[in-house]
């Protein structure tokens, strides 16, 4: 990831106020301004640049508006917003990446969002070992998304993929890669 990706990853999700910016509920800002306030800050970018690294976001991090003029990160937020995502029936199974250093946490709480505003799950074992990988030795737990959602736990899917949910019960947990 490049190093404006990563500004723009923390800017968007973290810390607007850095570059004195100012999200919208929803995480939205315009995009002049965003540029306008990198470039306050040393930060130089146009709207080709920031096309660019939304388009080859290896993770697709950023969503913009269906008129190009608004941008917000597509999940992973710690700043109070509200992504405005429709709850969605999510599939029967979803995996979360850890360290195994956390299990025991895991396992006594459940999956808590952390410092995010929610709990990240992919749909597939392999993303879920790589994004354990950033933490540590990884594991791949096995979350029984859809009995969640039957017993009323919400689910919302981010643009980029991403499944979202406030909490996972450790009930609700398993080892393994495979459904």
């Amino acid at each position: 990831m490049s190093r404006d990706s990563k500004f723009l990853s923390r800017v968007l999700r973290h810390a607007p106020g850095e570059i004195d910016l100012k999200l919208d509920s929803q995480g939205w800002v315009l995009v002049d301004d965003l540029l306008r306030q990198m470039r306050r800050h040393g930060r130089r970018l146009n709207k080709e640049n920031l096309n660019e690294i939304v388009e080859q976001s290896d993770k697709q991090r950023f969503t913009l508006s269906p008129n190009g003029r608004k941008i917000r990160a597509a999940q992973g937020h710690s700043v109070n917003v509200d992504l405005g995502l429709p709850t969605s029936e999510p599939p029967e199974i979803l995996y979360h990446g850890t360290a195994s250093a956390n299990l025991d946490s895991i396992f006594a709480k459940g999956l808590n969002p952390g410092r995010r505003r929610q709990v990240h799950l992919s749909v597939n074992p392999i993303t879920a070992e790589q994004v354990g990988t950033r933490h540590g030795r990884p594991i791949v737990l096995r979350v029984a998304a859809l009995t969640m959602h039957h017993d009323g736990f919400a689910f919302q899917k981010a643009d980029n993929g991403v499944w979202l949910t406030d909490q996972v019960p450790s009930k609700y947990l398993g080892f393994g890669m495979s459904g």
